[in-house]
């Protein structure tokens, strides 16, 4: 395969998966602040938030204010803001349109009729309980885009640069959120058992784990047991193990000559996680353990440009 129809396809669905995710850290921090607080526990949410994505410089430079209004719109509609839902939607369907022959007309018609519909969409859609409703569209877009990408696609090297593209996000995007929430959870005061579940429990749904969390483990929420969940189940679809297990299977199915090392290192990672101890990891620190662990997701992306797609000059 040509390497710009691999990129174009590896970037399609990264942002795809991106603004799904950038939703998912929206819609939780938007339910928390809807707790009662003070305004500076609600600030640091939000401080945290963006700092989370790498945009707390970005943010800060434009003036706003860390209220949930303000930050939501700069992360939904600002279109100079390049991980906004509104510009990954718009880059997910500008690499569809480069690739459209690659594509099945059910995959392009579902990337262009989102952008479409985004494209309608202002800030007064945000306001009460449009905000919620916005998120669930943005999660249920991205949901049917990866069942019509696996439904109709040819299970080639086109798909398989595809999946790689969202299971490399979704790894990273999970990993920040559970790094932010976590640390922000386990370091407020001891509250209320009815507020502290409410809050577990939110972050569990942000990455619809909440269902699973009750199957897997049948008790009371933890936090030791959320990050076991979302680190090492393997069978978790958004957990760090699944995603580096799928990336590590598509790499073989895409290897080539220049390819060894990175497809290495990835399946180092994966084993890593595979065999991994919950309590080792917290005993080193869950906050640098995820430093790390983001560290070396950017390591393979910037790998697999180089052995595979058009290298970022």
């Amino acid at each position: 395969m040509l390497s710009r129809t691999a990129d174009h396809l590896f970037w399609m669905s990264r942002y795809m998966e991106r603004a799904e995710n950038v939703a998912r850290m929206l819609d939780v921090n938007y339910r928390m602040s809807l707790l009662p607080q003070d305004p500076q526990s609600i600030e640091r949410q939000w401080r945290a938030a963006l700092d989370a994505m790498g945009l707390l410089g970005q943010y800060e430079a434009t003036g706003g204010a860390y209220q949930p209004q303000e930050v939501m719109r700069f992360m939904v509609l600002e279109r100079n803001n390049p991980s906004s839902i509104y510009s990954c939607l718009r880059s997910a369907r500008e690499n569809a349109h480069a690739v459209r022959g690659t594509l099945t007309s059910e995959l392009w018609e579902t990337t262009n009729s989102t952008w479409i519909a985004m494209r309608s969409f202002d800030e007064t859609g945000l306001d009460g309980d449009g905000a919620g409703e916005f998120f669930e569209w943005v999660k249920f877009r991205s949901h049917l885009s990866r069942g019509v990408t696996v439904g109709t696609m040819l299970r080639d090297e086109a798909l398989h640069f595809i999946r790689l593209g969202t299971f490399l996000e979704r790894a990273d995007s999970t990993a920040r959120l559970l790094d932010v929430k976590f640390h922000e959870l386990s370091s407020v005061e001891k509250q209320d058992a009815a507020a502290e579940y409410y809050q577990w429990s939110a972050l569990l749904r942000s990455v619809s784990a909440f269902e699973i969390f009750r199957k897997v483990y049948r008790d009371s929420i933890t936090p030791t047991r959320v990050a076991d969940l979302l680190i090492l189940n393997r069978g978790m679809p958004r957990s760090l193990s699944g995603c580096m297990d799928e990336v590590y299977g598509l790499l073989q199915g895409v290897a080539n000559q220049r390819s060894s090392e990175t497809e290495r290192r990835a399946g180092e990672l994966a084993a890593e996680l595979r065999f991994g101890r919950i309590e080792d990891i917290l005993q080193y620190g869950l906050h640098d353990w995820l430093t790390q662990f983001i560290e070396r997701v950017a390591d393979l992306g910037n790998r697999i440009s180089n052995d595979f797609l058009v290298p970022v000059s």
